[in-house]
């Protein structure tokens, strides 16, 4: 079917809440993705962070096949053991002692908020808790996590959203301690901001909030959703800074395309917040999922992916360095391992566009920086050629 006609389908049956792009993707293998047409697309998407191991893994797809073939779903009302598999190994590599699997990264906002509400009401048995979280920061758009989103653009339609949420600046630890009070529950923010245009949070801010958690006990979320899974060379950014939240969410990469989301808990938020009763999900850490989340572990800890990374971000970084010596519409880069963000004075959409038709997948994030998340597999001649794309399309400026 001619692409034009599946796009008016979609544009009758589809309700418009994204601009997509013209094009309508086929199919993938490696770091390359097709369209119905045929053109070929080098990936530095991946999805927005989702795949990791890029298009057709065989270790990867023939895991899900096995499992389709003997269990998909049960309902939580019963164990299932890949759910079991997984949670063991997401534990394993976080640290952490208690996981909640959830069917997608808001959802696993939505958890941790309740459980760090549940954890403040067994302290007092109040209900007025407050939490604090980042101006620029992006959680989700279900209502609770756009509560913590800190854009207005965002919010407003929609308010008044649920609870008290005050929202401190970003790597700015003084603004945070004037926003603390007595009622204050959880402080929450990205380890890396995405979707705000790719900003690492500094050691010495990200420490002083686990310190400030520390002496009042309020829970420290850390949101990995799109920074975790291996993508800045630790299988979970915060692990770089010597610093340990009370309550970690991911997803993305967790699944590599499944829709799966996790929150993860200390054993001592776990034991002291969410009991049987206080949170739910039908389909959550099913037998499909778990055994995609499973895999996942199993291929990131076989290939040494987040070895990979190290080694491959510093090649990006250098190439997406020399860009900007090249091109002064190029004002900073920003980001770690393999999220990272050019800061442009032209038109960012419009450079995403032309890059389409270079047959280059690169997005956006904030007002004006151009986002690189691709999959964790790529080498230095994925980068070499993304890089000769993107020049064709700096060229035109």
């Amino acid at each position: 079917m001619e692409t034009k006609i599946l796009m008016e389908q979609a544009k009758k049956h589809i309700l418009h809440t994204y601009n997509r792009f013209p094009v309508v993707l086929d199919h993938g293998k490696g770091v390359y993705l097709y369209d119905t047409e045929g053109k070929k697309y080098l990936d530095f998407a991946a999805g927005i962070a989702v795949q990791a191991l890029g298009y057709g893994d065989p270790e990867y797809n023939e895991a899900l096949k096995i499992q389709i073939d003997k269990l998909l779903h049960t309902s939580n009302l019963y164990y299932n053991q890949p759910m079991i598999d997984a949670a063991g190994k997401l534990c394993a590599a976080s640290g952490l002692d208690n996981a909640f699997f959830t069917n997608s990264g808001a959802e696993a906002i939505e958890g941790a908020i309740k459980a760090a509400k549940k954890y403040a009401y067994e302290k007092d048995g109040s209900t007025d808790h407050e939490i604090i979280a980042m101006n620029h920061s992006f959680h989700g758009r279900t209502l609770g996590a756009l509560a913590v989103t800190g854009n207005s653009h965002y919010r407003e339609p929609f308010e008044p959203l649920p609870g008290i949420v005050r929202f401190a600046e970003y790597n700015d630890l003084d603004s945070v301690k004037a926003l603390i009070n007595e009622k204050t529950c959880a402080i929450i923010l990205e380890t890396i901001q995405g979707e705000g245009g790719i900003y690492p949070a500094q050691e010495e801010f990200l420490k002083g909030i686990r310190e400030l958690c520390d002496e009042q006990d309020i829970l420290l979320i850390l949101d990995e959703i799109q920074c975790g899974m291996g993508r800045t060379g630790t299988m979970f950014a915060w692990q770089a800074y010597d610093v340990k939240p009370d309550i970690m969410t991911c997803a993305k990469a967790l699944g590599c395309g499944v829709p799966v989301g996790a929150f993860v808990l200390t054993k001592k938020v776990a034991d002291a917040s969410l009991k049987p009763g206080d949170h739910g999900t039908t389909y959550g850490g099913n037998p499909f999922v778990g055994a995609a989340v499973s895999k996942v572990f199993d291929i990131f800890a076989q290939r040494n992916m987040t070895g990979h990374v190290k080694e491959i971000g510093v090649y990006l970084e250098g190439n997406l360095e020399q860009l900007q010596a090249e091109y002064g519409f190029i004002t900073a880069r920003r980001g770690r391992g393999l999220i990272q963000g050019l800061e442009l004075s032209i038109p960012v959409g419009e450079v995403s566009t032309k890059a389409l038709e270079q047959g280059l997948l690169v997005i956006t994030a904030g007002t004006n920086v151009l986002r690189f998340v691709p999959p964790l597999i790529i080498e230095k001649n994925h980068i070499d050629e993304m890089v000769q794309k993107l020049k064709k399309v700096f060229d035109m400026f």
